[in-house]
């Protein structure tokens, strides 16, 4: 299945979407929101689904075009956000920049941190910055959505609570961070709101290439238009999705709707370039001696996608421009 939000109120209102984001269809009857979706998925899901396979099948009398413009992150707002740091090289790079060592623990203990949760961005919606000196930055991700997990689950298992993904624009502000990190006591205002795909889809949506609890495809990101990066997601990922899970479940019980975040997709193979700002500076100083490209400012842009087989998006664009924030 593949479902969406529209911007209703604090928590948005279900529809659902058809395989090829071109039609859409009210679900706020079987569930007004997807966080009530997923507190009671095991009863719902096949109601929603028999309502999706009506929609690719034409079925639907009361269908309407799709439009992302209109939609909200799939979670407006979320019980818990956690983003790992799946992707290790990425941290390694990350971690040289601030001129912090790598413990070799975050080789084999997954990285995480908890996020703002409490309001998300639309995945259309302006990135509102008070001051650029802050160094915006943009980080690409996958996440999952979990149903129920008890503590303490192993990775064998904890897979299996995995109910939907999402692409992420896990917004960094990085000339904040070490300053904070620096007092011991992790990222806060270095992390604003996040943003998600106009679509969060069920596993059996991306076909072969879900497997072993990765993702089997690039993640595409344009600045301004241009080309950026189109790392494969799939590969130097070094703790899956279902570890994450299990990571997060270690000392708590988890529930419905929480997020948990893959962190920045980085390959060691630079032909295929960066899912941050951040990463690129760093191999800019590597290869050049300094860094070369901005943090972000106002009146810049982002894309985040990520296509199938046949070039179509899965998930629907994340599309995000950088703005000034005028109190209202």
């Amino acid at each position: 299945m593949k479902l969406a939000s529209l911007k209703h109120g604090r928590d948005g209102k279900l529809i659902l979407v058809s395989r090829d984001l071109t039609q859409a269809v009210h679900a706020d009857d079987i569930a007004p929101t997807l966080q009530a979706a997923l507190d009671n998925w095991a009863t719902l899901a096949p109601k929603l689904a028999q309502r999706y396979d009506a929609l690719n099948d034409n079925q639907i009398s009361d269908a309407f075009v799709f439009d992302p413009n209109v939609c909200d992150s799939p979670l407006p707002r979320a019980f818990q956000w956690a983003d790992g740091s799946a992707y290790v090289n990425h941290v390694e790079l990350v971690r040289k920049a601030r001129g912090a060592q790598m413990p070799e623990s975050f080789w084999t203990d997954p990285l995480m941190y908890q996020g703002m949760s409490d309001g998300f961005i639309g995945p259309r919606d302006e990135i509102e910055l008070v001051d650029d000196a802050w160094g915006c930055d943009f980080e690409a991700e996958l996440a999952v959505v979990t149903d129920d997990v008890p503590m303490n689950l192993s990775a064998d298992k904890a897979g299996e609570h995995i109910k939907l993904l999402m692409l992420v624009n896990d917004v960094s502000l990085r000339n904040l961070i070490p300053g904070e990190l620096a007092k011991g006591f992790g990222f806060f205002q270095s992390k604003p709101a996040s943003a998600f795909s106009p679509v969060a889809v069920t596993p059996d949506e991306l076909g072969d290439h879900w497997r072993d609890h990765k993702v089997h495809l690039p993640m595409h990101v344009t600045l301004n238009s241009e080309w950026f990066g189109s790392p494969e997601a799939g590969v130097d990922m070094t703790f899956d999705f279902a570890e994450l899970v299990a990571h997060v479940a270690k000392s708590r019980h988890v529930s419905a709707g929480t997020i948990i975040g893959s962190g920045t997709v980085s390959n060691t193979d630079r032909s295929k370039g960066s899912c941050c700002l951040a990463e690129k500076r760093m191999l800019e100083i590597i290869d050049q001696g300094e860094a070369k490209t901005p943090f972000m400012t106002f009146g810049d842009s982002v894309t985040i996608d990520m296509r199938d087989g046949q070039d179509a998006s899965i998930f629907g664009a994340i599309e995000q421009t950088v703005t000034r924030y005028v109190a209202k």
